[in-house]
């Protein structure tokens, strides 16, 4: 899973890591050291939308992980439409010159960062 952090100010979104999801239990153990080391206050979780907004399979995946999260950490947690951020993390990339190879181990983290780019833009109200 790709894993973005913010700046204090809360408005520029970074590519941390790519912590992998199975073992689950590694997942967690790596997750909750982040949020202590980065002292994190919100985790936002992608949440896959069809594209005309409907919720598909893979959102009731993500609610159970969101459920489990619940209780594995102390950190509040929020879902964000993830539409396109993958697409758009593969442009990105593309874009920036970033070798095919490459791409591949990178994509998630920055999709992660575009998610949370969107969320920080939301909130600031722009």
């Amino acid at each position: 899973m790709g894993i973005a952090l913010s700046d204090e100010l809360r408005l520029i979104a970074q590519p941390l890591e790519f912590i992998p999801a199975e073992p689950f239990a590694a997942f967690l153990d790596r997750l909750k050291e982040l949020l202590r080391e980065k002292e994190v206050d919100l985790v936002l979780v992608g949440m896959p939308r069809n594209m005309d907004g409907s919720y598909g399979p893979a959102a009731l995946k993500v609610q159970a992980f969101v459920a489990v999260l619940r209780d594995a950490v102390a950190v509040p947690i929020q879902t964000w439409d993830e539409r396109l951020t993958s697409v758009q993390a593969h442009r990105f990339l593309r874009q920036a010159g970033v070798r095919r190879e490459q791409r591949k181990q990178r994509v998630d983290g920055t999709a992660a960062a575009i998610l949370l780019q969107s969320y920080l833009d939301a909130q600031a109200g722009g």
